[in-house]
């Protein structure tokens, strides 16, 4: 997105949160997955100064994604917008972390290195699925007690209606 756009979309009071720092998830495999960002004081500046352009064309908060601790303190300071870290760690106003590697979908050696699972819900989650696509082949669910039927004198009015309509 532009600065340009981010402008109209807040001027028109379209609240947009955005991203600075490294490409988020599905996005790194563009540029060969997870990097840190901001290693050097000139790349820590490129990061700032984006985030700085976004908060001055009407952003109402973003996420700083793999910036050093120090680097991250530095921009949520000078920042009056709030600033949420992913792997980020420092002063930023909240922490993120995409919701697959919170809940252990993938197998620990697939994970990125910042991530840390807090429960291992895949195997619930496949038995789950499982669960409601073998009732829903079998048409046992939804049953009666899942839904709710039309008052007759209602319900006789409308197909007459949408039989004429």
């Amino acid at each position: 997105m532009t600065n340009e756009v981010l402008k109209v979309m807040a001027d028109n009071e379209i609240a947009v949160f955005g991203h600075v720092g490294t490409l988020s998830g599905w996005q790194t495999a563009r540029v060969g997955g997870y990097r840190r960002c901001g290693k050097t004081a000139a790349e820590a500046m490129a990061v700032y100064r984006k985030a700085y352009e976004y908060q001055e064309n009407g952003m109402v908060g973003m996420t700083i994604e793999m910036t050093s601790r120090e680097v991250t303190n530095a921009i949520a300071k000078k920042l009056r917008i709030p600033v949420i870290e992913v792997a980020a760690g420092g002063v930023a106003d909240g922490s993120e972390m995409v919701i697959f590697d919170l809940l252990g979908f993938l197998p620990s050696e697939a994970m990125a290195k910042h991530s840390k699972a807090y429960a291992q819900c895949m195997n619930e989650i496949v038995k789950g699925c499982m669960g409601f696509d073998k009732e829903v082949k079998e048409a046992l669910y939804p049953a009666e007690e899942h839904g709710w039927g039309m008052d007759e004198r209602e319900l006789d009015k409308f197909l007459n209606e949408i039989e004429n309509a």
